[in-house]
């Protein structure tokens, strides 16, 4: 069984599980089973039509030369558009030198008479932007399938590296790139296919993926027994603020739909405006300090609901109590004026807008920027959006797209830190509790979409996240069997 299931490769490591692999079998093998894959990819979805494949002189050319005379066997009119041939004596050159069809000029008129262009000019592993020369041809083709990666696409990151087309499908091998995830390169990719090609599993010596795909299996959320009682859930605290209640209500009941066994609000002056709420929480109007003496309470929420004044009258006696704070809205922007307030937290779940405001513009990488972050603040940073990034300090990363644009109403982020919170509480480890929480409340989301017609309000949002932490669990067990032998980063 291979390791790492959930593994996102960098170009970089999967070029050396690449050579790794040239050692135990021939890499014309590989390659021909990569463009086989891509063949029979096209074949399950597409009539017979007539195909140019776009051909680059390296090892992606090198698949498209196979999936061509794969087609062609198949009795598709194939033709190859060759960029540049393949250097003598390499793997591509060999496939090159097997196909007998025929080969036109790279030029945008070929690929515009194509019904479907498959896009194996660059891969993955391109550092450059494409040419202009490039661009111009491959921009004609109206409907394209790309090998590894869109041509212009960063597989390390996502990023558009000069231009790009729109693909219909990218099939890729062995395991998914960061940038088939991340925007804006993964919006260009269309449906995603990851095929096996028989690598080997001793390839794997060597590599140590940080950068996992987020879904259950990766992570193992706490499970309920008989024993259990309110204490032994863990206690959630919120600090609350005298003009915003909302907010903070909402955090409180994605924590307690998530299994917290006690949540409490520390609203201090503002108590009557919460005293109103669901009755199963409890209001505390007690001095910070008196509240701080309750050893159980080691979990606290803040920032929903708090202006940065009132984020500055608790937060440091949270930080100096030695609390696990978890800081969201009104904590960053207090932490924006002097990064340094943050030092002390356990998470922070900023969206781009706070993110950029606390660390600055994200140039380049949005993988880079998240763990430079995580490291500079020494806490887990949850970069939120539709490819959540959850970034660690010690180097762990994971990619989220288990989401809906039924998330994209005011008060879901609110929503988010209740659920993670409540994993805190029942002692996850950070990053694993982040990485759940985003994973479960993209779930929720994904089901209260349904249950609106797609229009859900935030106060939507908690009522599925018991059915959703139930299906983790479920999906978590049926990943430990497929992968007994329990190799998770």
């Amino acid at each position: 069984m291979p390791p790492f299931p959930f593994a996102l490769l960098t170009p970089a490591e999967s070029a050396a599980m690449d050579h790794a692999a040239s050692s135990m079998t021939p890499v014309s093998r590989l390659m021909e089973n990569a463009g086989w894959a891509v063949a029979r990819s096209i074949r399950s979805r597409f009539d017979p039509c007539r195909v140019v494949v776009a051909c680059g002189p390296g090892n992606n050319g090198g698949d498209g030369y196979v999936a061509a005379r794969h087609l062609a066997q198949w009795g598709w009119s194939v033709v190859v558009a060759a960029m540049a041939s393949p250097k003598e004596g390499t793997p591509a050159y060999e496939a090159a030198s097997l196909w007998t069809g025929p080969v036109v000029p790279f030029v945008a008129d070929r690929l515009a008479e194509a019904d479907l262009v498959v896009d194996a000019v660059f891969g993955s592993g391109l550092k450059r932007p494409v040419s202009d020369e490039v661009w111009a041809v491959l921009q004609a083709a109206e409907h394209v399938v790309a090998i590894d990666m869109p041509s212009g696409v960063s597989g390390a990151s996502g990023e558009i590296l000069g231009y790009a087309p729109q693909c219909l499908m990218t099939v890729t091998f062995v395991r998914p790139r960061p940038g088939h995830l991340l925007g804006p390169g993964a919006e260009l990719c269309g449906e995603v296919v990851c095929a096996d090609i028989g690598m080997p599993v001793q390839a794997w010596d060597g590599i140590q993926p940080s950068i996992q795909l987020n879904q259950p299996g990766l992570w193992r959320i706490p499970v309920s027994s008989d024993g259990d009682y309110k204490y032994r859930r863990g206690v959630v605290s919120l600090c609350a603020g005298e003009e915003m209640p909302g907010a903070t209500r909402l955090s409180a009941r994605g924590a307690r739909r998530t299994g917290a066994g006690l949540v409490r609000i520390a609203a201090g002056k503002g108590a009557p405006a919460y005293r109103l709420g669901d009755p199963g929480l409890i209001i505390d109007d007690a001095p910070l300090s008196d509240l701080l003496e309750d050893r159980r309470r080691q979990v606290w929420i803040c920032g929903p609901g708090l202006t940065p004044d009132e984020v500055a009258a608790v937060m440091p006696q949270l930080l100096s109590a030695e609390r696990t704070v978890l800081a969201d809205a009104g904590a960053l922007a207090w932490g924006a004026e002097d990064l340094t307030r943050l030092k002390g937290v356990a998470a922070v779940t900023p969206h781009i807008g706070e993110f950029r405001k606390l660390f600055g513009p994200v140039n380049g990488s949005k993988l880079d920027a998240a763990l430079d972050a995580a490291r500079r603040i020494n806490a887990v940073v949850v970069m939120k959006g539709p490819d959540t990034v959850i970034a660690a300090p010690d180097g762990r990363i994971a990619i989220n797209r288990h989401a809906s644009s039924a998330l994209a109403t005011a008060g879901s982020g609110d929503t988010l830190t209740g659920v993670i919170a409540a994993l805190l509480a029942a002692k996850m480890d950070v990053w694993e509790a982040c990485c759940a929480g985003v994973w479960l409340h993209g779930e929720a989301g994904i089901e209260a979409g349904k249950a609106y017609g797609g229009w859900p309000v935030a106060e939507d949002l908690d009522a599925p996240l018991g059915l959703a932490r139930e299906k983790a669990a479920r999906l978590a067990q049926e990943a430990e069997r497929k992968n007994p032998t329990g190799s998770l980063l």
